[in-house]
């Protein structure tokens, strides 16, 4: 199974909400938001996503749980 998610044009999908990532740094920091920061966030929330799927099929299951998304660097 792959770990992207392409659109139409080859590119790798955005994960997140745009608006409601660039609100919120906007609200709580003052700041704009690049492109990049969603290509990040995105790229991070795949990464959750494919441990979690990883997790799951190990368990012999074909619902990923809350339990299966480690997030042990935040």
């Amino acid at each position: 199974m792959s770990d992207t998610s392409m659109d139409s044009t080859g590119e790798q999908e955005v994960l997140v909400v745009a608006s409601k990532v660039k609100k919120f740094i906007k609200e709580k920091g003052g700041c704009n938001t690049s492109a990049e920061t969603l290509d990040v966030l995105s790229n991070a929330v795949r990464a959750l996503c494919m441990r979690g799927i990883d997790s799951a099929k190990n368990d012999k299951r074909k619902t990923v749980m809350a339990r299966d998304i480690a997030i042990d660097h935040l």
